[in-house]
């Protein structure tokens, strides 16, 4: 059996108000990298909150490799899922350092090993921000917030990562570098990638799969052509849609307004 990520039937709203009737997606693969896409208000935050058990659908499935989430406590779920939010890394006045340690320890209990220690350096140079290790988090920017954010991700080395707007507040160059970090470690640890993004041509150029949601339901999924080149896409976002091929082969889009 093929490892992976399954959702099944999934119910939720909030208080009277329903936003998913039977939310149902083909299964997230290891090693792929899914842009979950659809305009604002539609659940993509409240859909990764179910996938990471902070949220709990009133029915539905959630499976990981066989296995349904729902039978895991929430320790364990916390182990194998880990959701990354514009706030991630700003709820405790912790210096940089500090807080990726944190998350790479998860639950262990113990001394700090050297280990730990040469893997939190070791991230930290790899997102460019070792001259911040002894900086309190509030302290940053919102970008370099953001930055400390994806490094307690992959400190925790999950099997699922959920990344919700992970470069919103991050300038051209660090967005560029953080998406092929995010794919690099996607296929190098096998893990599930889902993430929301809303500019479409930096999902296009490092997703493998779309998934567009509206209506409480998946309207399209595949590849990001594919999906792009349906009429569901810009009828979602409310615009027009014209796609191309650069002239490096990668996928253009150029939203319009229409008269």
């Amino acid at each position: 059996m093929e490892m992976s990520l399954q959702v099944t039937g999934l119910r939720f709203g909030y208080h009277s108000t329903p936003l998913f009737s039977s939310l149902t997606a083909q299964p997230f693969k290891r090693g792929e990298v899914t842009a979950l896409i659809g305009p604002n208000g539609v659940g993509k935050s409240t859909l990764f909150q179910l996938l990471s058990g902070l949220l709990l659908p009133k029915e539905g499935t959630i499976a990981l490799d066989g296995v349904n989430l729902a039978a895991l406590s929430q320790r364990r779920r916390a182990e194998r899922i880990f959701l990354l939010t514009q706030h991630t890394a700003t709820r405790a006045a912790l210096r940089v350092f500090e807080v990726i340690l944190l998350a790479k320890r998860g639950w262990q209990s113990g001394k700090v090993t050297a280990d730990d220690i040469s893997k939190v350096e070791y991230l930290l140079d790899l997102l460019g921000i070792e001259h911040l290790a002894d900086r309190l988090v509030p302290e940053l920017s919102g970008g370099q917030q953001q930055l400390v954010a994806i490094g307690q991700a992959l400190a925790r080395d999950p099997d699922v990562l959920l990344l919700d707007e992970p470069t919103s507040a991050l300038d051209l160059r660090r967005q560029l570098e953080v998406m092929h970090l995010v794919q690099d470690v996607t296929r190098q640890r096998n893990i599930v990638t889902i993430a929301a993004l809303h500019d479409l041509n930096l999902a296009s150029r490092f997703a493998d799969r779309f998934l567009l949601i509206q209506d409480g339901a998946v309207k399209a999924d595949g590849s990001p052509e594919a999906v792009l080149e349906l009429g569901q896409t810009a009828s979602a976002y409310g615009v027009g849609l014209t796609i191309e091929r650069g002239s490096w082969g990668q996928l253009l889009v150029h939203p319009y307004l229409r008269r």
